[in-house]
């Protein structure tokens, strides 16, 4: 068990004399214990992050430290890390049994008995037992996943490295194996980075998120916090499913024009904007509500476009009724609404859930604050 941080790494490739900035001097602190997830899209420089704490990928620049003991310029057999990769990475012509022992038996000095004695231990708590007697190509893909995570419980690591393990798997075993991984990774106590492009595996498992874009980090934070507290405009639309809907606005006087609409700056909202004239207005898609037309100042004429049913929510697909172009936005209301493609509606931004950045630098001037969204659910629970 330790604590992780990274200081200031950074990796470079070099492509036929250009060079590509994988990672841009990233500094993070994962404490003892901690279940954190670096998230993103694809070529974030996420993973080579993960493999740069594996050593699989030398840092250009930096360092990395367990402890306070630098692990950069160690071979990846030396630094007591675990890794699970998408692959699972299984030796074909070798048992599950044979599969798990196999790095106790290379990086260790336990006996046949005490490697038996983990293994049993390990495949217990994965439910794997009656599989160790099996192969790989017998198991199914859940059943490949335990076996991979088996084979890193049974070194106790310091650190487990966790390399988007649930991609190869369906919707439903997904669904299943989040909520195994974190019993399993809450029961061991063993500091863990999760590497995945899905927002909703980091929403659901994380004790807290690292948000990565284009090699930089932008934001770290627990899921509320990376949710209701976005510091940009690239993490308030990447967190969030359906995505958060962003308008262009202008601000004039006491009124933010969009295409479409006129939102009224009340005292609050001017003094968070200071001088920024051009903005981006967000609101995301459950605080979007659909109402009586004209029934207020912050709701607007509008149209519903496509009505998307989930079962228990429906996505409405809305524009403005003035506005000038066909683009859409989303609101989810409960499933069980009745909406039609052409209906006119109202549609409503109650100004506790407006968002606003800055155009030009894309950072969050206005948000909601976490401890005011708990301070009413608290209240609400009395």
């Amino acid at each position: 068990m330790a604590n992780l941080s990274l200081r200031d790494a950074t990796k470079t490739f070099d492509d036929d004399g250009d060079e590509i900035i994988a990672v841009d001097e990233l500094n993070l602190e994962i404490e003892d214990g901690e279940f954190l997830v670096l998230v993103g899209p694809s070529g974030c420089g996420k993973s080579t992050t993960l493999r740069m704490v594996a050593g699989l990928e030398t840092p250009t620049s930096g360092s990395i430290n367990i402890g306070d003991e630098p692990i950069h310029h160690q071979t990846p057999q030396e630094r007591d890390i675990a890794m699970v990769f998408q692959s699972y990475a299984l030796y074909p012509h070798m048992t599950v049994y044979e599969n798990m022992a196999f790095g106790l038996e290379e990086s260790s000095d336990l006996s046949d008995e005490e490697t038996e004695e983990q293994v049993n231990t390990a495949a217990e708590m994965l439910g794997i037992t009656d599989l160790l007697g099996r192969k790989p190509g017998e198991l199914s893909g859940g059943q490949q996943q335990r076996v991979a995570l088996g084979r890193a419980i049974v070194r106790d690591p310091k650190v487990f490295l966790l390399d988007e393990p649930l991609a190869n798997l369906d919707a439903k075993l997904r669904a299943e194996m989040r909520t195994e991984l974190q019993q399993l990774q809450e029961d061991l106590g063993t500091t863990t980075i999760y590497v995945t492009h899905d927002q909703t595996e980091a929403m659901t498992m994380s004790d807290r998120i690292a948000i990565l874009d284009g090699g930089m980090l932008q934001q770290v934070g627990t899921p509320m916090e990376c949710y209701h507290e976005p510091a940009n405009l690239f993490v308030a639309g990447f967190i969030g499913e359906p995505s958060m809907n962003f308008f262009d606005v202008t601000r004039a006087d006491d009124v933010l024009v969009g295409d479409g609409f006129e939102y009224p700056l009340s005292e609050e909202m001017s003094a968070s904007i200071d001088g920024t004239t051009e903005l981006v207005l967000g609101i995301r898609p459950e605080n979007v509500g659909i109402v009586e037309r004209s029934s207020g100042p912050t709701v607007f004429p509008g149209v519903v476009d496509v009505i998307e049913p989930h079962g228990n929510e429906n996505a409405v697909h809305l524009r403005f009724a003035e506005s000038s172009t066909d683009e859409t936005f989303t609101s989810t209301v409960d499933g069980m609404r009745h909406l039609t493609g052409g209906q006119q509606v109202g549609v409503s931004f109650p100004e506790d859930a407006v968002y606003l950045f800055d155009t030009a630098t894309g950072d969050a001037l206005r948000h909601r604050v976490v401890e005011d969204i708990e301070e009413v659910q608290e209240i609400g629970t009395r």
